[in-house]
């Protein structure tokens, strides 16, 4: 058999990762497709190159593999952001585009996005975008198209582009006031609350709930 080629093996990667995420990394559980004739060949290939070992029944990503995988995670992540948020592609193209993007990304390049995104914690889909030496900077050094609603202009419209999960009974209840991803606001006042104003009505929120939305500005 021919030898597994890079994208595979970055797939693979990317695989390790969300089942440790998920924390499902049964050894049984790792197989790109259900009849994969190369899974056996792949795994072989993840402990040849130090990016795996099996342990107790279990694939684990070593060192090497998580800080690669932690790359291509980071990289596809922030691609879908990007293509969704900003692009406002479609979600099939979103995925396809993002998993193209994560092999080609540098690592600057991938540090520009980050910020310019305003350094975003979730993807579309609400999984954890991995943290980069770009967020430990307390200095945003290039404006970000999208920022929380704390930090949005006051007497400024723009569309909320996420949420990050939390209580789930503070999400329907934001849902059920008309704020949700996608929603059309404009931000009256910051201060004791932030009051915005969706249609024709008007809704307080206090700063914690606030810092949870992220907000992207209409021109």
């Amino acid at each position: 058999m021919e030898p597994i080629d890079k994208e595979r093996i970055d797939e693979a990667l990317e695989l390790l990762w969300v089942l440790d995420e998920e924390g499902h990394n049964e050894l049984n559980r790792f197989s790109l497709s259900s009849d994969d004739p190369e899974t056996a060949l792949i795994v072989e290939t993840l402990i040849k190159e130090n990016l795996a070992i099996i342990s107790d029944k279990k694939i684990l990503l070593t060192e090497k593999g998580r800080k690669t995988a932690k790359g291509l995670i980071r990289r596809q992540r922030l691609a879908e952001r990007l293509f969704g948020d900003v692009f406002e592609m479609s979600d099939d193209s979103v995925l396809d585009d993002a998993c193209k993007m994560e092999h080609i990304l540098s690592e600057e390049l991938t540090e520009s996005v980050c910020t310019f995104l305003g350094h975003p914690p979730t993807c579309p889909h609400g999984k954890p975008i991995p943290r980069g030496e770009c967020c430990k900077k307390l200095k945003i050094e290039v404006a970000p198209v999208v920022t929380r609603l704390p930090e949005f202009e006051v007497g400024a419209e723009g569309k909320i582009t996420f949420i990050v999960p939390s209580d789930p009974s503070r999400i329907s209840k934001l849902n059920s006031l008309g704020i949700s991803a996608g929603s059309i606001i404009k931000l009256i006042q910051k201060n004791p609350s932030c009051v915005l104003q969706i249609d024709e009505t008007t809704v307080a929120i206090d700063h914690e709930i606030a810092k949870k939305i992220y907000i992207k500005k209409l021109k």
